[in-house]
């Protein structure tokens, strides 16, 4: 019965062991209480967001999307992203391989020809002798991690992993966001561009008649002057429009991966379209804000640190041994053996002037820092999107305002120019209603551009709807057309469902977007 007992207890002993007792605390995501809805937002909170619907359903321009699509593909910024993924992939594997057992090998081989005591020559000296040795050694050495050290570390560099795959959506986004904003941007540039050639034009017809009338001697020299200015004025301007429309495209050039060239137009300013733009719950926000989900994955990393520093008190544990042969030549004759070794290890500090308990506060300042960090991401996303839904509230008002504001200075030119050719004006009321119409309709076409880049902002604010399953529209994929629009996206899938594959398999699935991150949270309390 003794016997039995004994051979029960030591069946257990290696689950023991292996299980031990995991120091550290466990994950829980600090409370955090967010507003039911969002400052300015019109609508009722829903569930559904437009930030849900992918790009292309937002932004419906042909050329915009192909130099979206182009942008997922050959961006260098998201390649920098992508690579730093594999990177942390790497991290992770080598934090794994601390738990698995480690196996190497060894070897020598020796001659010598040395003075040996005893030996001697023929004529009675003492002499040498000659002699060969060869060694072959197989080793290997296992850590039992019995509180849980390399489990934390491994904890660490999988949110390190998560966080990088987060730090690539929030590249896309901010890529998409910003291509988008530049291209409305370089469309309201070509408005005023033809502002620009227009005025010109208006104060070239009106420095002829000044011009006319003061050759006819019907007025002074004043009025051709001050029309001459104007004409300066506007051809200037159409230089300076210009020279912002070339930077700005070389600015768009460099965000799809090209050099510098021109950029392809699509639709006008004017005839650009927007989809209904709900906002969803301020909870949904906060699951698909890639930096807010980035945030938190530092925040896992920092508990795992965490656990690292409590289990360095404790002592390391493990298993090593040895088993190899040697063989020795001497004296024209061979000798063999066998050697082994099997051993149980126990190392752990005593006293270590305090660097044990000095780490162990500094992961602990490390945590408040990214709880800290955590929270003021979540209020900037939230002003972030307040910004953008008071520009909606606000903007469209204002356009109204300008067209009515544009439409009354025409026709104020209009009366203008027939009073003055009548002898009921003088000059000036000319000059001053073309000065005051022009700049106006400038005003009209950069809130034309705002509106259009409220949504752009909204969009980004809210998350952009990442969790689809593809990163470009699947008709551009497949499309056998040459063009930017056919390139695939570089985008890496997600580190999440990817862990265990191949970096050839995750290079070929490199088309797909990013799957929707689960919760990390919701693991037990701190």
């Amino acid at each position: 019965m003794n016997k039995n007992a004994s051979v029960a207890r030591l069946s257990l002993l290696p689950i023991l062991l292996l299980g031990g007792c995991v120091v550290g605390p466990q994950y829980k995501k600090p409370d955090m209480a967010v507003p039911s809805e969002f400052r300015a937002q019109v609508t009722p909170a829903d569930s559904q967001s437009f930030a849900d619907l992918p790009w292309w359903s937002v932004f419906k321009d042909a050329a915009l999307q192909g130099l979206i699509t182009k942008a997922l593909a050959s961006n260098y910024d998201l390649q920098v992203t992508v690579a730093r993924i594999e990177q942390a992939r790497a991290q992770v594997d080598i934090a794994e391989s601390q738990g698995l057992p480690q196996i190497g090998y060894g070897g020598t081989a020796e001659a010598a020809n040395a003075f040996v005591p005893g030996i001697l020559t023929k004529n009675g000296k003492s002499g040498t002798t000659s002699y060969g040795a060869f060694e072959g050694l197989l080793n290997a050495a296992w850590e039992l991690d019995l509180w849980g050290r390399i489990r934390h570390t491994t904890e660490a560099a999988q949110a390190n992993l998560y966080g990088q795959e987060d730090v690539r959506r929030g590249v896309m986004l901010t890529l998409v966001s910003d291509l988008a904003a530049d291209y409305f941007k370089l469309l309201e540039l070509d408005q005023e561009l033809t502002i620009a050639r227009d005025s010109a034009e208006t104060y070239k017809k009106t420095l002829d008649l000044f011009t006319y009338r003061f050759e006819g001697g019907k007025d002074s020299r004043l009025p051709v002057e001050r029309a001459q200015a104007a004409y300066e004025s506007a051809n200037a301007a159409i230089h300076a429009v210009t020279l912002q429309i070339g930077q700005l495209e070389n600015a768009i050039s460099i965000l799809v991966g090209d050099y510098p060239r021109t950029i392809e137009r699509g639709r006008s300013l004017a005839d650009q379209s927007t989809p209904q733009t709900p906002t969803g719950s301020t909870t949904s926000l906060l699951q698909r804000r890639p930096d807010v989900l980035h945030a938190e994955q530092n925040m896992i990393a920092a508990n795992a640190q965490i656990g690292v520093a409590v289990a360095n008190f404790f002592p390391r544990v493990g298993l090593s041994a040895f088993v190899g042969g040697d063989a020795v030549h001497v004296a024209g004759a061979w000798q063999t053996f066998n050697v082994w070794n099997l051993a149980l290890n126990l190392a752990g500090p005593i006293y270590s002037g305090g660097a044990l308990q000095a780490a162990y506060h500094q992961s602990q300042a490390y945590w408040d820092e990214t709880v800290a960090q955590y929270k003021q991401i979540v209020l900037t996303a939230f002003r972030e999107t307040s910004d953008a839904l008071v520009a909606q509230q606000t903007l469209g008002p204002r356009r109204i305002a300008l067209q009515g504001q544009v439409a009354a200075l025409r026709h104020s030119v209009d009366l203008a120019v027939m009073r003055y050719q009548a002898g009921r004006a003088s000059y000036f009321e000319v000059l001053e209603a073309q000065q005051q119409l022009f700049p106006a309709e400038n005003e009209l076409a950069q809130t034309e551009r705002d509106q259009l880049v409220a949504v752009v902002n909204l969009y980004k604010a809210l998350g952009g709807g990442w969790d689809q399953k593809e990163a470009v529209p699947a008709a551009q994929l497949t499309s056998n057309s040459a063009g930017a629009a056919t390139e695939p996206s570089p985008s890496a899938p997600s580190a999440r469902a990817t862990q265990s594959r191949s970096p050839t398999e995750v290079a070929a699935a490199g088309a797909t977007s990013p799957a929707a991150q689960p919760n990390a949270g919701s693991s037990t309390g701190k």
